[in-house]
């Protein structure tokens, strides 16, 4: 820890706040953070960003983190996002200290407290609908006007409070609330609700309460009864603090006080981030679950083939700020590109399959040729592939009528197959409709790679992926751009209206080579030339679907460069 403390070169802000309390001996010099997520939807990747802080925050200070679900809202909350949660936070290689707690664990206490509060005349019953309570909020340079209910006395409220707890009154009928300050210029100290009567069942608790705790005065508490020393924000949250501190001090009477921070969300452009706004998504059957491959939550990542080390690595470049800022979604795509340009093994796969025939190779020969599996990792040695007379290209690598830096195939000009021959063009078959069917070529017997032959050695300008006509793998491809064509689409009226209309693009009958066969639900591998594919969840043994993960394309380095 000395050696720690001692080191100061290039630590974020609350890195340098955390360093200033150990060495203050504030709270004991303890590191204890803690993740709260709400269980009402998937966690996306800015929730990300908030898990590796906290997570290694305490890690790095020998400290502890704790999983706490604020389950304090049974209208919006099921037992499947607690369990997508700690699935997220396991896949992206953290524990959490202990069990996963949550709020609701808190319950009995939380009520005793706002009992207390009663008791001091800090809080009372309203019996004002929120549109009533709404309009005497006033503005921040307006005072606010006390609620007519403000002066009911401390028995009448012990009385109407625990009948509130009984189940005596409707939804929105009566609320508890704070005595604050009305006239305060933070428009959360003007007397804050406390509690709301909700009549649905809790996930964990049933129908033992109708009463739940709003998240002001659930979640400072919940930070105190758990020993939490640093409660890590995001800056949308700065104006509740002085609320979070407030409850503490009507409560609390220890030395030891959580202290919150604030610090930016992640923001990513061509993305929306509100829970709110995916849920649409979902509910509006726009996309196809929380775990489509286009959405941004961590489980679409994975599906799509993003790494848990990618999304670590992203959220280590953005960094701990202050301010908000737009992280360029290339970003991410160039974090995951260059950590599965390291991992994935190489494979063939000709997404828009044309046949090729050699017509001097001998019709019923059949070879293997040797290819790397990764060149950047030589540990991954080499695999045999299938080669014979009729073989598929891209349509794309062939050209009738080549301009002169066409470096593919078209008649009279040569190009290596990859791991395999020279091969020139000698003529084509067209259909009735002027598309070309076959590709005719012959080939230079000589120029296998590997072989040690002078014509091994011949270096010709283009090289092209393909797979054996006779060995190859129909699969089907889903090629996946942008969900949004709108830089900021949260910016918009109605964000739906940015959606991309070829955000999802599906090919069927892609060709690959026979070892795709040989990979496992989302496995990632890079198509020579073509990008990054995941094998995706739904595949079967009778039909192989990949995902596209990203493709080779850097455009991060575009955008370094225009800077």
């Amino acid at each position: 820890m000395s050696e720690q403390l001692e080191n100061n070169k290039s630590l974020n802000f609350i890195e340098s706040i955390i360093e200033e309390d150990i060495k203050a001996g504030k709270n004991e010099s303890r590191v204890h953070t803690r993740f709260p997520p709400e269980p009402n939807g998937y966690l996306h990747i800015g929730h990300a960003k908030s898990i590796c802080l906290n997570f290694s925050m305490a890690k790095k200070y020998n400290g502890k983190c704790n999983l706490r679900f604020d389950d304090t809202n049974p209208v919006k909350e099921d037992v499947e996002y607690v369990d997508s949660i700690m699935e997220d936070i396991k896949w992206l290689g953290f524990e959490w200290d202990g069990e996963p707690l949550y709020s609701s664990d808190y319950f009995e206490q939380l009520y005793d407290w706002a009992v207390k509060m009663i008791k001091n005349a800090k809080a009372y019953i309203d019996d004002q609908t929120s549109d009533e309570i709404a309009s005497q909020k006033g503005t921040p340079t307006v005072p606010g006007q006390e609620s007519p209910f403000r002066s009911r006395s401390v028995d009448e409220n012990l009385d109407l409070f625990n009948r509130m707890k009984s189940g005596e009154f409707k939804e929105g009928e009566k609320i508890l609330r704070a005595k604050g300050d009305m006239a305060s210029p933070n428009m959360h100290m003007r007397d804050p609700i406390m509690y709301r009567i909700i009549h649905n069942e809790h996930h964990r608790t049933g129908n033992k309460w109708c009463i739940y705790p709003m998240y002001d005065f659930t979640h400072g508490q919940s930070d105190y009864i758990e020993g939490i020393t640093h409660s890590l924000c995001t800056l949308e949250f700065e104006n509740h603090r002085p609320l979070y501190n407030w409850y503490l001090d009507q409560l609390t009477d220890t030395d030891y006080r959580p202290v919150q921070t604030e610090f930016a969300r992640l923001n990513l452009s061509y993305t929306v981030m509100s829970k709110r706004k995916l849920l649409q998504l979902v509910e509006d059957k726009l996309v196809n679950g929380w775990d489509d491959p286009r959405m941004p939550t961590i489980s679409g990542m994975r599906r799509r083939g993003y790494t848990a080390d990618s999304i670590k690595a992203f959220a280590d470049k953005i960094g701990v700020a202050k301010r908000e800022n737009v992280i360029d979604v290339s970003l991410l795509e160039f974090c995951v590109r260059e950590d599965l340009n390291k991992k994935a093994d190489r494979l063939m796969t000709v997404l828009d399959p044309v046949k090729l025939i050699i017509v001097n190779y001998p019709e019923e020969k059949e070879e293997m040729v040797s290819v790397d599996n990764n060149p950047e990792d030589e540990t991954r040695g080499k695999r045999e592939m299938p080669f014979s007379r009729e073989i598929y290209i891209e349509r794309n690598d062939f050209m009738e009528d080549a301009p002169k830096k066409f470096f593919r195939l078209s008649i009279d000009k040569e190009v290596r197959l990859k791991g395999a021959y020279i091969i020139k063009g000698e003529n084509l078959v067209k259909d009735a409709d002027g598309n070309i069917t076959e590709i005719h070529c012959t080939y230079d017997v000589d120029s296998k790679s590997g072989s040690g032959t002078e014509a091994s050695q011949r270096k010709v300008k283009g090289t092209l992926h393909w797979v054996s006509a006779k060995h190859a793998v129909p699969v089907q491809v889903r090629q996946y751009d942008r969900l949004f064509n709108n830089e900021d689409p949260a910016s918009q009226e109605d964000f739906k209206t940015s959606l991309n209309p070829d955000s999802l693009t599906i090919v069927e009958n892609c060709m690959a080579e026979p070892a795709i066969v040989n990979l496992k639900s989302l496995d990632t591998v890079q198509f020579q030339r073509q990008g990054y594919f995941c094998v995706d969840i739904d595949s079967t043994s009778e039909k192989m679907i990949f995902n596209r993960t990203v493709t080779l394309k850097d455009g991060w380095s575009k955008v370094i460069n225009k800077k």
